[in-house]
């Protein structure tokens, strides 16, 4: 070995390892557990030094090299130790800010999503305000039009009565001449003739009556000229954190905004002729006054608060309705299983809808656009889905999850279904015993199969119907343990009513102040909880 050579480049402790190197590895450092790094270039040695300049660990052998020549050394138990300080420093700082700036993102998602929803509800409502007004003004107008062309045709059929009355005055002055002249033609009284003027002249050239008739003319609907009355939206900003933050309340005081009665109480008992041989199914209210009902029979029934029968209404079909629905506009919307179709009575009248071919409805949802949204089962291939329509045409189709698996259970099981106030849809699916939620496009976004901790003394999670308020909170029947299931809009459980003395609960709806009403299947009562502080 050249020492000089290598003591030209090297610190005195860097010529000691030099010289050390001719003994094994493990004699350097007597007990050490350390392994060193077999040098790549020169396998018969290891790397006692590390080069700055190249970043890599090299042996004596290297030092003596033109590659490192200049290069500055270091050795490398030195370089060991300030790379395990690096290292716990940056251990240190993931472990106190940057997964903490992770979690905090990550906390304040489920918020920004709330307020998404809200902001879509929100802009959803202003649309169909505008849409109103919009509708409003056209109406308007268009009564106006009518108006302009009622009087232009009552002026017009003013002027051809009274022509025609002077035609008819005509005719008879002139039938009273041609009588007149007869006489005078019969008589030998030359003095008569002698009188006589002729009067043709005065009829001779009647006026025919002209009418000119109005036209409308219909102006072309071009959509940029609707887009400019009705608005635009704004367009779509996603920016990064650091970029753009907003503020949304932490966890805690979201939920404390949500207030849940600590002793709900029964305020009303509405008491019906459902019972054991024709069992309640379906409840729906129509005003805060009044419930429409259906069972196990043909017909829909409207109660009062009272218990009294309002009116009542067959299906179509004289079969069982598997759902009614209340719309916006006051009308009970009905799905019938056994005809394949979803009805609408208004005014006592009953309509059919959308009739399916295939597919079997069992439960029908008045949405927020006026949509309807039809759960149904396949006839063929143990399938499920939800069916979004515009009138009787199709517009969307909610079957799999991202994985295409089944979001719901197949079979002669009830579902009841609530589209929630941030357009999530809520189907309580009795035969899966869960209650399976998806956003207005379809994701899905969380699966509720009753609370973590329920007690072993209560049976497995019965879920029948289904209900949200004006707070996106849902509520869930659960039938045979007699309670209701209260959570939050992204699927926490908040609390249970179970204290109303609930007898097989098997459908919910609320009111316009969000009191709650609940139909018992074998009782066939309604009652009507305050359940909000």
């Amino acid at each position: 070995m050249n020492r000089s050579a290598a003591g030209r480049h090297n610190s005195e402790g860097e010529q000691r390892l030099l010289y050390q190197r001719e003994v094994p590895i493990e004699q350097l450092i007597p007990g050490s557990s350390l392994i060193y790094p077999q040098c790549i270039k020169h396998s018969l040695k290891y790397c006692e030094l590390h080069c700055e300049q190249c970043d890599t660990q090299i042996c004596s052998e290297c030092c003596t090299s033109a590659e490192h020549d200049t290069h500055k050394r270091v050795n490398i138990l030195d370089w060991l130790q300030n790379k395990k300080e690096i290292i716990k420093n940056d251990m240190q700082e993931l472990e106190d800010s940057i997964i903490l700036k992770h979690q905090t993102i990550i906390a304040k998602i489920p918020y920004q999503r709330d307020v998404i929803s809200q902001n879509a509800v929100q802009i959803a409502t202003a649309l169909h305000t505008q849409e109103e007004h919009l509708h409003r003004e056209i109406v308007n107008v268009s009564l106006h039009l009518k108006a302009v062309l009622y009087e232009m045709d009552s002026k017009h059929l003013a002027f051809l009565q009274n022509q025609e009355e002077k035609h008819r005055q005509s005719i008879s002055e002139i039938q009273q001449l041609i009588s007149d002249l007869n006489d005078l033609l019969l008589s030998d009284d030359i003095c008569r003739f002698t009188k006589y003027k002729s009067k043709n002249a005065n009829f001779r050239n009647p006026i025919q009556p002209t009418v000119s008739f109005p036209n409308f003319l219909p102006t072309k609907f071009k959509r940029k000229h609707i887009y400019q009355q009705l608005g635009c939206l704004s367009k779509l900003s996603i920016k990064k954190e650091e970029e753009y933050v907003l503020n949304f309340p932490d966890a805690e005081s979201s939920l404390d905004g949500i207030s849940v009665s600590e002793e709900p109480k029964v305020v009303t008992y509405i008491h019906t002729n459902y019972g054991d041989a024709n069992k309640l199914r379906s409840v729906t209210a129509l005003t805060d006054t009044e419930i429409w009902t259906c069972g196990e029979d043909k017909t829909m029934k409207l109660y009062n608060l009272q218990g009294e029968l309002i009116k009542s209404i067959q299906t179509k079909s004289k079969k069982t309705p598997s759902d009614i629905e209340v719309t916006r506009s006051g009308d009970i919307v009905y799905a019938d299983y056994n005809d394949l179709s979803i009805n609408i009575v208004r005014n006592s009248q009953i309509s059919e809808v959308i009739k399916l071919e295939g597919w079997r409805p069992r439960n029908v949802c008045s949405a927020l656009y006026d949509d309807f949204l039809v759960f149904m089962d396949s006839d063929t291939d143990r399938q499920s889905k939800i069916v979004r329509y515009c009138g009787n045409i199709p517009k969307q189709s909610i079957s799999l999850n991202d994985e295409g698996q089944p979001l719901y259970s197949y079979g002669p099981s009830f579902k009841y279904m609530s589209e929630n106030r941030n357009l999530d849809i809520c189907v309580a699916d009795w035969g899966a015993s869960a209650v399976v939620v998806v956003n207005h496009a379809g994701k899905h976004r969380f699966t509720y199969m009753g609370p973590p901790s329920s007690s072993s003394s209560t049976k497995a999670f019965d879920p029948y119907g289904i209900t949200t308020d004006s707070q996106s909170r849902i509520l869930i029947a659960d039938c045979f343990n007699h309670r209701i299931h209260i959570l939050h809009q992204d699927g926490q459980f908040l609390c249970f009513i179970c204290s109303c003395g609930l007898e097989r609960p098997v459908d919910l709806c609320v009111d316009s102040k969000d009191n709650l009403f609940v139909a018992e299947r074998f009782t066939g009562n309604v009652k009507k909880i305050q359940y909000k502080r």
